[in-house]
């Protein structure tokens, strides 16, 4: 599909009466919820790279106690984190997109990867087993998500991840998967601010941002670079409220973090030839002029920020 298309259609659809919904449908029959499994195996891949990074900065998930940003229409993240012996997760979405359909089919279809989860958590396969028989009886009775995981998984939408009116330290991980890409700058600033106080101290915000052009998934005849050649006023016609890009480079990311006092524990970010190659070939705006080629073609990131002991007592 040329990207112009499926950026028209959601443009039209987002300023639509029960454009949402309409959405949804089309994304069963067109988008990336089309294949469910083949998604919901790729979520389980990220799920197990954040884990080991985790396990790299010293956490393992029994007992500790998560917040994920951006919940999305099933909640993979919350539910591999609760198998794998997360004492709380707790998981806001600025939206309500969850369906409970989909949330039975996710933890139905986690049963083929329970070995995977306990792997990388270094958990024994059994309780894993023992969790997930649990959750899948009680989903299919109508439970809700925290009684389904014996009050584990606390999900809320609307919510706002800027104000959580959760107490000072009461997490130990914050994060995120491929959402701070869709965030505006200043709330990404304010996400930060209020990790920041919800962390304990020494607790880690862990980030896993795709900031290249989305549109490239649908349109192969460009590239994730492509949007670069746009101003932000030229962008705002294609942007709209099912795939809002907010184009930051992945340095921006971790630098924030560091501005707002966090240490960066790892950063993944990496110039890679096919990028810079890509790079030379688009006419990107002036707007970007002041980012250095190298930084400018970097397409994803991974990091972790970790919140100082000091900042315990200030």
């Amino acid at each position: 599909m040329d990207w112009r298309v499926k950026g028209t259609i959601q443009k039209i659809l987002g300023a639509l009466p029960g454009g949402h919904g309409l959405h949804f449908h089309l994304q069963r029959r067109f988008g990336g919820l089309r294949d469910f499994d083949r998604e919901l195996a790729t979520k389980v891949d990220d799920w197990e790279i954040m884990i080991g990074h985790l396990r790299g900065a010293g956490i393992v998930l029994p007992g500790v106690r998560c917040f994920e940003i951006g919940t999305g229409w099933y909640p993979t993240f919350p539910f591999a984190c609760y198998l794998a012996g997360a004492a709380r997760v707790t998981t806001y979405d600025l939206n309500p997109h969850l369906r409970m359909d989909l949330t039975l089919r996710c933890a139905d279809v986690l049963g083929r990867f329970l070995d995977r989860i306990a792997t990388a958590a270094g958990v024994p396969l059994a309780d894993v087993e023992q969790r997930h028989r649990q959750l899948l009886d009680r989903l299919r009775a109508d439970a809700d998500l925290e009684t389904a995981s014996d009050g584990v998984i606390h999900y809320r939408s609307p919510a706002d991840a800027t104000r959580t009116a959760l107490p000072d330290g009461d997490v130990d991980v914050v994060f995120s998967n491929s959402v701070l890409e869709h965030v505006p700058p200043d709330v990404i600033d304010a996400m930060y601010a209020e990790a920041m106080r919800i962390l304990s101290p020494r607790g880690l915000m862990f980030h896993s941002v795709n900031c290249g052009d989305h549109y490239a998934y649908v349109d192969r005849s460009i590239h994730q670079l492509h949007y670069l050649k746009y101003s932000d006023n030229q962008w705002q016609r294609w942007n709209n409220a099912f795939l809002y890009q907010n184009r930051l480079r992945a340095h921006w990311f971790v630098e924030g973090a560091r501005r707002h006092g966090f240490d960066i524990e790892l950063d993944t970010s990496t110039t890679r030839p096919e990028r810079m190659r890509q790079l030379a070939g688009t006419p990107v705006h002036p707007q970007f002029a002041h980012v250095p080629a190298e930084q400018l073609c970097i397409t994803s990131v991974d990091f972790i920020a970790r919140k100082p002991a000091a900042s315990a007592a200030g």
